[in-house]
């Protein structure tokens, strides 16, 4: 009986494990490749700004190693006066799909 449990324990784990890798896997950059495309983007209602200054990161779709999970919008302030928020996006070449992070820029 405790080597059924074990053995089917083992099979589980190793199936998770291949499931994961099969979805998304790193290229020698570092980069993670997902497989499949991200979801359309989520619809948002952004709140009121909590102050002038403040600048609307959008949000997106994060992928957590088994799906996609939408990150939500928030309001955040620029860190230097003049910059500007170039936002992350999903890109794809012949491995998959990569995230691109957004940045402040200038």
């Amino acid at each position: 009986m405790r080597r059924h449990l074990l053995r089917t324990a083992v099979a589980g784990s190793l199936l998770a494990v291949s499931l994961a890798v099969s979805s998304a896997c790193a290229d020698t950059s570092g980069r993670l490749y997902v497989r499949v495309g991200p979801p359309a983007p989520v619809y948002e209602v952004r709140v009121v700004a909590p102050g002038p200054g403040y600048v609307w990161i959008g949000g997106y779709h994060r992928w957590d190693g088994r799906a996609y999970v939408w990150v939500a919008g928030r309001w955040e302030q620029p860190p230097r006066l003049h910059a500007v928020w170039a936002p992350g996006h999903w890109d794809h070449n012949g491995h998959g799909y990569f995230w691109v992070e957004g940045r402040w820029r200038g």
